[in-house]
């Protein structure tokens, strides 16, 4: 399997060109092996699986509503526009080269800017209206990763306290998809430079040979790395005991019950208007039921 691919120039040099497409079937591959893997470890785990430190007491447990914010709507939009422009873009870069013959170039370009769009209004929406501090990884969330890893190995030691809006596993996997996200946004705007759009006007002078080639391989590895990271989120997504977690993606909220048992309340804190929002949701529902 070769990595990169190479061509020669008018000058007979030879340059790089792109990544080899192999690493796209390799990047599926992974994706399979990661979810095969998996699954064989939920099924080894399910009886080592340490029982979370911390338990909510019944005058809290009265406070919580019945239905916990999780998503608001901005957020949720902005997920499912992101995951349709991702799952363009990805068909409109992989389908031709496995043989899929159509006019790709401006549906790709044009999905690359709904993308960018909806990352830039993320990053403004993350930093003013919502908690950064939810989703970066610190000190404490290693050292209580590290504590369940010796769980799950049958080592001696306390057991792992709950973890706050997100566990340690949605942090790290928020931080790969945000570097190689990153690196296909950036690299992607350097390509769009080459082709010829109403936006701007084409250069395909801008880099040497040498330095387009490597823009290209930085590109088509940050796309293949998406490619796995996908195949994982959608599997994670459909497994029974994440699966309300992804109907909150859809819906917005969690039920009281999951809220206690996955999270602890210290570390996520519900705001003060969420009890209210939440009775407002569920008086239609009360006023259907006295009204039988």
């Amino acid at each position: 399997m070769e990595l990169l691919q190479w061509a020669q120039n008018p000058w007979d040099q030879e340059i790089l060109v792109r990544i080899s497409w192999d690493l796209f079937w390799a990047a599926t591959a992974a994706g399979m092996v990661f979810v095969m893997g998996h699954l064989l470890f939920r099924r080894w785990s399910a009886k080592r699986k340490p029982a979370p430190a911390g338990n909510v007491s019944a005058d809290l447990t009265r406070k919580i509503p019945e239905r916990v914010v999780r998503h608001p709507l901005a957020s949720r939009l902005f997920h499912w526009v992101m995951a349709a422009s991702m799952f363009v873009l990805l068909f409109t870069g992989f389908l031709p080269v496995l043989g899929v013959k159509f006019s790709w170039l401006t549906i790709h370009w044009v999905a690359g800017l709904v993308l960018i769009g909806t990352i830039i209004f993320h990053i403004i929406h993350a930093s003013f209206w919502l908690n950064l501090r939810d989703i970066w990884i610190s000190r404490r969330d290693l050292s209580e990763w590290w504590l369940e890893v010796k769980q799950y190995l049958g080592r001696p030691g306390p057991p792992p306290p709950k973890p706050g809006k997100y566990p340690m596993e949605n942090k790290f996997f928020h931080h790969l998809v945000l570097v190689a996200t990153f690196a296909v946004i950036c690299t992607g705007i350097l390509m769009m430079v080459r082709i010829g759009t109403p936006i701007w006007t084409r250069n395909a002078y801008l880099f040497s040979e040498s330095t387009w080639g490597w823009v290209y391989v930085l590109h088509g590895l940050s796309s293949v790395a998406l490619v796995t990271m996908i195949i994982a989120h959608i599997y994670f997504a459909i497994l029974p005991e994440k699966r309300w977690l992804t109907i909150s993606m859809i819906a917005g909220w969690i039920t009281r019950q999951d809220y206690i048992e996955n999270h602890d309340p210290e570390r996520w804190e519900i705001p003060e208007e969420a009890p209210a929002a939440a009775q407002q949701a569920q008086q239609p529902a009360r006023l259907k039921q006295e009204s039988t």
